[in-house]
């Protein structure tokens, strides 16, 4: 599998994920023009991205979807309650209700839940043949019954929205510093580096800092955090809002 992630951050994200036999993408909340600028950099046409996974439906991970749906028309892999949102909106789309587990040849997707002050949101393991991808972004925490499931996997693309000081001490006003802190927030250096600590394995070869708040966050307190919590076994990329990764083969 290879991977990049295509933009990050408060104000859009989405994600390039390559099997043998499919390309896809996860979110779609910056512009269309934007990511199909990057697909080409990266030499992906983005009439070959045949589906879209969506971790759940606000703006900054669904804004661009529209106009890329018109012009592309891929498949949405969304749980029924995204559905029910998006119809209102978005009348015309194909779609696949995932629920659990979902397969695609040797492209295997396993969804579990995480916890966002939305309807619904999902974060993703995607498996093939001896490679896999954990996909985690806006929750407020990880459930350990999912650690057992998610444990010693090749790539951990993680949330690491804030620096806890930067925030509480930023222009913020307090309901909303309260809301990114709380269960339904996002995860914070620390939790995301602690949550690595518990996950990171023999297997696992990189990990992706994402959603990294332009306001509440630096990159080096990210990632510094993230490699001192993990001991500097791993690897570790800081994603940006406006240029993509390096594309990541495992």
């Amino acid at each position: 599998m290879k991977v990049s992630v295509l933009a990050s951050g408060s104000k859009g994200n989405s994600t390039y994920i390559e099997t043998l036999h499919h390309k896809f993408l996860v979110d779609l909340g910056t512009t269309s023009t934007y990511v199909e600028k990057k697909l080409k950099e990266l030499e992906i046409d983005p009439k070959e991205i045949e589906g879209i996974f969506l971790t759940h439906t606000h703006v900054d991970h669904i804004s661009g979807l529209r106009v890329f749906i018109k012009r592309y028309h891929p498949e949405l892999y969304v749980s029924q309650i995204m559905y029910d949102e998006l119809v209102k909106t978005y009348p015309d789309f194909s779609y696949t209700i995932i629920d659990k587990y979902f397969e695609l040849d040797s492209f295997h997707i396993t969804v579990f839940k995480t916890s966002h002050d939305v309807d619904d949101s999902n974060g993703y393991l995607f498996e093939e043949n001896h490679s896999s991808i954990v996909y985690i972004t806006d929750t407020g925490y990880l459930n350990k019954k999912y650690f057992n499931m998610l444990t010693n996997r090749s790539i951990y693309i993680m949330e690491s929205n804030h620096d806890i000081n930067l925030l509480m001490n930023g222009s913020y006003p307090y309901h909303l510093k309260q809301r990114i802190l709380g269960d339904r927030g996002h995860l914070s250096n620390v939790d995301s580096s602690y949550y690595l600590s518990k996950l990171i394995g023999k297997n696992t070869e990189k990990i992706i800092l994402i959603h990294l708040s332009e306001e509440n966050n630096d990159a080096k307190i990210a990632y510094d955090t993230c490699v001192e919590k993990i001991n500097d076994q791993v690897p570790v990329i800081i994603s940006t809002q406006k240029e993509q990764t390096e594309l990541v083969e495992v």
